[in-house]
């Protein structure tokens, strides 16, 4: 599946562990077992997770995706923006 997840939790490895076992069958990540993280922001608040989180999945593009992997300078910005 050429897919990106973008999600927000307190446990990142609990909750990857959660997608990996298919947890929630009926869930969009269930459809794939081979979910690997490519990009993780640590030491958020949730809030402030949620926010970049939900900002990213407005975007709806790919490209953007891609450039946070690529500009890690984005992801700064973004942090800031979202204090």
């Amino acid at each position: 599946m050429d897919k990106f997840y973008v999600g927000s939790c307190l446990d990142f490895d609990s909750r990857l562990s959660e997608h990996l076992s298919k947890k929630y069958a009926k869930s969009y990540t269930a459809k794939t077992i081979d979910w690997y993280p490519i990009i993780k922001i640590d030491q958020l608040k949730l809030s402030q997770a949620r926010k970049i989180e939900l900002h990213i999945k407005k975007m709806k593009s790919r490209l953007y995706f891609k450039n946070l992997i690529k500009y890690p300078e984005m992801i700064e910005k973004l942090k800031m923006k979202y204090q």
